[in-house]
């Protein structure tokens, strides 16, 4: 073999080899741009994707900033009645459950001495009248000194403050209703010794009823008599109306929250004290305020961004935001009646970005 033909023999081992190592890396090449899924440079940029969205059309509209709180309700008065002095009860004079006025004999204990001294006492009057009578007839004509007289005007004053004393101890003997409402159930019985701390029943005054709740004190300054707030009742989607009447005189430090204290007039008495509350506060309510869903607004580089929509295309716009509530976010400046902003798909815009509306509102 020539040096010339050797030399022939390597030339085409090397290029063997090197066909060997390109040949595998071109084919994948021309497959994978042969694939059906690989879609064109442009589509693979989305520059030509049209995105579906929702939008809403910018409308004046009442917005009202509201804070939500829990509340208990509480009786306008209420009191647990017991006799002021001791004895065995000789009445009870009123129905479990029914409306009593103030000043009605609802219970009694014995008073037969007490009436007993009365009788005596009040025995001892006219005598003790005619005493005065003669010793001032007396005086007048200088037959007895001015002591004597005033000796028996004294003891007429003291029997009469003396049968007072017995009237006073009488009434305690009476239980009488101290107010208008609904007594409650009866927990003693006749011929039963009652004392001074002996329950007899509990007396409610259903109409009207405190509504008791707290707010965070930065909403302090926001909630003062007058103040209109409408709570529901546990179970009921029925909405009242009540006004605030007063207001804790400081911020509890332990909770850092100020109580107040509304009243509704529950005329019906349906409402029951002792029942769990919501109480909605309306801090303040703006009229013809521009509003957009809070869903519709992101944060990109320290600025609140919406996009809106023109000619098929959104284009985001900076916003300047007022006050937020559960749903919607108050729009001060960037927006003006008429714009139609996109509500839905907000991280998959940008601008220039083809969309199509699938629902306005």
């Amino acid at each position: 073999m020539t040096k010339e033909v050797k030399w022939i023999v390597v030339g085409v081992i090397v290029l063997f080899i090197i066909g060997m190592i390109v040949y595998p890396r071109i084919r994948r090449e021309r497959t994978a741009k042969d694939r059906p899924d690989n879609p064109p440079a442009v589509r693979a940029s989305g520059q030509r994707r049209i995105l579906n969205v929702n939008a809403i059309v910018i409308k004046p509209q009442v917005l009202s900033d509201r804070t939500h709180t829990t509340a208990d309700i509480l009786p306008d008065e209420e009191v647990d009645l017991a006799f002021e002095v001791s004895g065995k009860i000789v009445g009870l004079f009123f129905q479990e459950g029914s409306h009593v006025r103030k000043g009605d004999l609802l219970a009694k204990i014995n008073d037969e001495p007490l009436q007993a001294e009365l009788h005596k006492l009040e025995a001892q009057i006219q005598l003790a009248n005619a005493r005065v009578f003669r010793q001032r007839t007396l005086l007048d004509k200088d037959a007895v000194s001015q002591e004597a007289y005033e000796q028996v005007k004294t003891e007429y004053e003291k029997l009469m403050a003396d049968i007072e004393l017995v009237k006073a101890h009488l009434a305690q003997t009476e239980l009488r209703a101290p107010f208008d409402g609904v007594i409650g159930l009866r927990y003693v019985s006749e011929g039963a010794y009652a004392t001074a701390s002996t329950r007899i029943a509990k007396l409610t005054k259903l109409s009207p009823v405190k509504i008791d709740f707290s707010v965070p004190e930065k909403y302090a300054e926001d909630v003062v008599p007058g103040t209109e707030v409408t709570f529901r009742v546990t179970g009921s989607q029925q909405e009242y109306r009540s006004q605030v009447y007063a207001v804790e005189s400081k911020v509890d430090m332990a909770t850092r929250t100020l109580v107040a204290r509304a009243l509704y007039p529950n005329r019906d008495e349906r409402i029951r004290p002792g029942r769990y509350a919501e109480v909605q506060l309306t801090r303040k309510e703006i009229r013809n305020a521009l509003a957009i869903p809070s869903e519709a607004m992101t944060q990109e580089m320290g600025k609140s961004l919406v996009y809106r929509y023109r000619a098929g295309e959104v284009e985001p716009v900076e916003i300047v935001s007022g006050i937020r509530t559960e749903s919607q976010l108050q729009v001060i400046s960037g927006l003006s009646v008429g714009d139609t902003v996109v509500i839905s798909g907000i991280m998959q815009l940008r601008s220039g970005l083809p969309v199509t509306l699938d629902h306005i509102r």
